[in-house]
């Protein structure tokens, strides 16, 4: 079945020009497989840059360059474990992601 368009009478040049700048950020951060890898890892729970080079099939320092990606847009955070200082474990910034879905699906409702 197919929708016909709707004919304008003229054409609306003073349509307001969309500010997409954060939710075309968003996009980009969350464009790369390995960043978004990472995010969909990080739904179960806190894990090292091994693990998870481990599961992504990624370097170490490959995860670790997106993870500082991710760091710098807010979406992960990370700490220390408690025992031994040399290890780092990475878990999502829910509130971030909830506000991040929220940008991007600004864009498609």
């Amino acid at each position: 079945m197919r929708t016909e368009l709707p004919v304008l009478p003229e054409l609306r040049l003073d349509i307001p020009r969309p500010d997409v700048a954060e939710a075309a950020a968003t996009a980009a951060v969350l464009g790369d497989p390995v960043r978004a890898g990472i995010l969909a890892l990080l739904r179960s729970g806190p894990h090292c840059v091994c693990e998870m080079a481990a599961a992504l099939g990624e370097r170490q320092n490959n995860v670790s360059n997106h993870l500082a990606r991710l760091r710098r847009a807010g979406l992960v955070r990370a700490s220390r474990h408690m025992v031994d200082a040399r290890w780092v474990y990475y878990e999502r910034a829910e509130p971030a992601c909830a506000a991040a879905l929220d940008r991007l699906g600004s864009l498609l409702r």
